[in-house]
């Protein structure tokens, strides 16, 4: 059963997540997370996040695919008060004109490489909030309510004050899945 698991049991120790510098530049970082991509236990998802360590090796914030994507077009900061459009409803179209009016990407991608040399880490990191730490004895059944209800893609993994690893959604759904796989066979 799923209550008998600790977060300590599903969690990738922090020893083995992609961690940078906030002083580092988004190409460190991304060659960073690509090297930890490769390097990775090949049954579990690859990363898909970087953390990101202050000069005490802290960690003091997080940085998405989707974080290093909107740094390559800094125009998006404009639209912060519009976030998240296409889940209240507005139709492509509208996106389209957006992305029109505001004229994102309208730069060649061939700047890419010049745009990860010049952006430092710390300015496009996002800092997790309180509810996106967990301790590392909890039960995963509260871990995944913890996930669920703050819609996170992974929580921090906490031992005293530190920080020792990492929860993975995607960690936690194979988990489930594989029992969902498990319970399915057995009524054949």
């Amino acid at each position: 059963m799923l209550e008998k698991l600790t977060v300590k049991e599903m969690m990738v120790p922090l020893s083995r997540y992609a961690t940078v510098s906030e002083d580092a530049t988004l190409g460190e970082a991304v060659k960073t997370l690509k090297q930890a991509q490769k390097d990775f236990d090949h049954t579990r998802d690859k990363h898909r996040a970087i953390l990101i360590t202050d000069r005490n090796n802290n960690i003091v914030g997080k940085l998405s695919q989707l974080d290093v994507i909107k740094a390559l077009e800094p125009k998006y900061v404009k639209l912060d008060d519009r976030k998240q459009l296409s889940r209240f409803g507005f139709s492509k179209d509208y996106m389209k004109a957006i992305l029109k009016e505001h004229q994102l990407w309208d730069k060649s991608m061939d700047r890419i490489c010049e745009k990860a040399s010049t952006v430092i880490v710390k300015t496009i990191m996002y800092t997790p909030t309180d509810g996106e730490y967990v301790k590392e004895d909890t039960t995963l059944e509260e871990a995944i309510h913890q996930l669920i209800m703050g819609r996170h893609q992974s929580l921090l993994v906490t031992h005293n004050k530190g920080i020792v690893g990492i929860l993975r959604l995607t960690d936690v759904f194979r988990e489930i899945a594989n029992r969902i796989s498990a319970c399915s066979e057995n009524k054949k």
